[in-house]
């Protein structure tokens, strides 16, 4: 009960502090589905079918995988290694959904509403689908479980094509330039979030944990959630105001008065001792029929007579009288004695 309570009162302070204006700041710039952007999408959208065609085929982008992973990035540049180690994190899906959802709520903070941490939600719910989707979907082996030298190793049980990290870069951080509130701050950000993704892209092939191919489907793979993101904005509004209805609910449940109990307590007056003034003795509810009829039942038949129609008593004693007893207050003779 106690956790409970301290939930409660945690998600109502958060509230009232989105709700301390009526209104969202209007300079809030939700972006639309323009045609720019349907032609980007349709274009992104080819490159990753071709990107996949190429794979499956085995055409020249698998033998270039081959020759990357033979030259070996890691034994190239070995004092690199451990700066790269510690920058790969930048795409793990885990610490960089704190970092950003860390951000996103203090942007909700201060623009009173909470579509930042909705589109982000949104967003990473996209890519667990579709990047998941087609890691088990094609089943592709990385660099360092290959098993035939030129293959495409693919449907042998893998899971690293498209990249995940790269895949998750490029949402991860581009989802702060799809949310910036200015045209200069969203040009900023949207460049700073494609050096992050190029550089954790990368940053798999010389570690040998990815091919090629898999860092450019990754790119792809997130460039296309963050070009449909338009597409998800009507159902985040709707998503926002049920969540803020059903939060106006609650309270209206909470503050609601306790309700009385259905039938009142009449409340008896008590009299203290040593008193004989008589109270009036509050009037019995009528019994019901089924409680009367069974009283009825062991009545004797006919009317009630009142009491002064009823027969007197006659007084004295109802014994029949005896000659051989005397009244009392009088002695008895004595008998005479017989001889025997």
């Amino acid at each position: 009960m106690r956790t409970e309570r301290n939930l409660t009162r945690r998600l109502d302070r958060v509230f009232a502090r989105l709700d301390r204006e009526p209104e969202r700041p209007a300079h809030i710039d939700v972006p639309r589905m323009s045609r720019h952007r349907v032609v980007l999408f349709s274009a992104t959208l080819a490159f990753y079918l071709a990107i996949v065609w190429a794979v499956v085929t085995t055409s020249w982008l698998v033998r270039l995988d081959w020759q990357v992973m033979f030259f070996r990035p890691y034994q190239q540049w070995p004092e690199i290694h451990a700066f790269l180690d510690y920058y790969v994190v930048l795409g793990q899906r885990g610490p960089t959904a704190v970092m950003v959802a860390a951000w996103l709520g203090w942007r909700s903070w201060r623009q009173h509403t909470i579509r930042p941490l909705l589109t982000l939600a949104a967003s990473l719910l996209l890519l667990n689908i579709t990047v998941g989707a087609a890691k088990l979907g094609m089943g592709r082996l990385g660099p360092h479980y290959a098993t035939i030298i030129g293959s495409n190793e693919m449907g042998l049980g893998g899971d690293i094509f498209p990249s995940g990290h790269t895949a998750n870069a490029v949402v991860t951080w581009g989802i702060l330039a799809y949310l910036a509130s200015t045209p200069r701050a969203r040009r900023w950000l949207s460049a700073l979030s494609a050096v992050t993704s190029l550089g954790v892209g990368l940053t798999t092939v010389y570690l040998g944990t990815h091919w090629l191919s898999d860092v450019l489907l990754g790119w792809a793979a997130g460039l296309l959630i963050l070009l449909a993101l338009p597409w998800c904005e009507p159902l985040i509004a709707r998503t926002e105001l049920w969540l803020f209805d059903l939060r106006d609910l609650w309270r209206a449940r909470r503050s609601r008065p306790v309700s009385e109990p259905a039938v009142p307590v009449t409340p008896v007056a008590l009299r203290p001792l040593g008193t004989h003034t008589e109270q009036p003795v509050p009037a019995r509810e009528p019994v019901s029929s089924t409680r009367a009829s069974r009283g009825v039942a062991h009545l004797a038949p006919g009317a009630h007579t009142a009491r002064s129609e009823r027969p007197v008593t006659p007084a004295g004693s109802r014994r029949p009288p005896h000659a051989d007893r005397l009244p009392r207050g009088t002695s008895q003779p004595a008998r005479p004695l017989t001889g025997g």
